[in-house]
């Protein structure tokens, strides 16, 4: 064997031993998720970004279908753990905190300075003080109007409970509903009280009295149905919304047969495709009903956790870092059509977008996650029942609030 060819054998057998090496020392992070198509291309793309800084780490990525997803996460958290797994803020993560089955991350938080640029959603991140994952979206429920509706009126926008109200008086002589929704599926409803209680209670009574902390007797709740009241005693709502679908209420809006609708920014398209404008069509924040209390928004969020039983801690940490940056953040969210929670995040050109994301980014009160993921599946369900009875006889009031008393003393044992 010459001496050049000998020289090439061990150059070779050199190569491949540093490849073999680095084919070892390769860490992977197992996640598992439950994407829709276009999270699920918006998310490999972040993975993609991800494993190009660091090459040392393979993220194999596990989607399961949503349904199929709840019921899988609360198995593999005891049996089969994940490194990384998809879920939500706010008492939805609550089970998995308070059994021990999330990590707390406030590390995380504190090494990357989460707590500025996470602002808005670190109340619904934290418990007993500690975060226990990484907000990546969310999107804003708000109030969405038909202005021609109220250049009919010949009213203002308002920023008060009283002027909204006033307000209402003025759309019922002109022949519009003042508020429209369709709670034949029930959701809406939960939409309108959230954010009647958020504004006369506050986000943290909101939330402990969808953690079943609060009775629905007391007085404070029943200040928020006695506000609620002036909205539907003197007929203000749609009549007959408890027969519409939640889309039959945005052709009303649409039409201009209805002035005001409080819904999420999905809506925005359906709005859009019958017509509307960024003309005709406006945003604004749900009003103030008690002076002083913290601006809570409503916004649904997706998180991501790192389990108890994660094998590879460290790697799980440095991508929750990767997914809280900006420039992730604002990419992730231009795929999904939603908001960064990073500030420091940008938005394109949609004004709906741009108004949640000022909204939300400044809301200094909490960010709530929406009833029938604050409160668990079957008092989420009463709630939502109780809720449309009121819009249709709020003299019932008393009997729906006992009867949601009675539910909390059985469902949060």
């Amino acid at each position: 064997m010459t001496l050049s060819l000998k020289s090439t054998l061990l150059g070779t057998a050199a190569l491949a031993l540093v490849a073999t090496q680095a084919m070892a020392e390769q860490r992977t992070l197992k996640y598992y998720a439950d994407f829709d198509p276009a999270p699920l291309a918006a998310f490999e793309a972040a993975i993609a970004e991800f494993e190009a800084a660091n090459p040392d780490i393979d993220v194999v990525l596990q989607n399961f279908d949503h349904e199929g997803y709840k019921t899988s996460i609360r198995n593999f958290l005891t049996a089969d753990s994940p490194d990384l797994a998809n879920w939500y803020a706010g008492n939805r993560m609550a089970p998995f905190v308070n059994s021990g089955q999330f990590l707390d991350v406030s590390d995380v938080w504190a090494h990357n300075n989460l707590g500025d640029t996470l602002a808005s959603a670190k109340g619904s991140m934290t418990i007993d003080g500690k975060q226990w994952g990484v907000p990546y979206t969310y999107y804003q429920w708000g109030i969405y109007y038909n202005k021609d509706a109220y250049k009919q009126a010949g009213v203002e926008v308002p920023t008060t409970w009283a002027e909204f109200i006033d307000n209402c008086a003025k759309f019922k002589e002109a022949g519009i509903d003042c508020v429209t929704t369709g709670t034949k599926a029930l959701w809406p409803g939960a939409g309108i009280f959230d954010y009647m209680n958020l504004r006369t209670n506050g986000y943290d009574f909101h939330m402990d009295l969808t953690a079943g902390k609060v009775a629905w007797t007391d007085d404070r709740v029943k200040n928020t149905f006695a506000e609620w009241a002036k909205l539907v005693e003197p007929g203000y709502l749609t009549a007959n919304h408890a027969a519409l679908d939640w889309q039959d209420a945005a052709s009303l809006l649409v039409q201009g047969k209805a002035a005001n609708y409080v819904m999420g920014n999905f809506a925005v398209a359906v709005f859009k495709d019958g017509g509307m404008t960024n003309d005709t069509l406006g945003f604004m924040k749900f009003p103030e009903i008690t002076a002083g209390i913290a601006r809570g928004e409503e916004a649904p969020t997706d998180t991501i956790h790192i389990p108890a039983g994660a094998k590879n801690v460290d790697d799980a940490k440095k991508f929750l870092a990767f997914m809280a940056q900006a420039d992730v953040q604002s990419k992730v969210n231009e795929a999904l059509g939603q908001l960064p929670i990073n500030n420091q995040s940008k938005v394109g050109d949609d004004p709906f977008l741009q108004a949640g994301f000022e909204m939300l980014s400044t809301a200094d009160g909490g960010i709530a996650q929406f009833f029938d993921r604050d409160a668990p599946a079957e008092m989420a369900k009463i709630g939502m029942e109780g809720f449309q009875e009121f819009m249709v006889k709020p003299e019932n009031v008393d009997k729906i609030l006992e009867r949601l008393e009675k539910a909390r003393g059985r469902i949060y044992k």
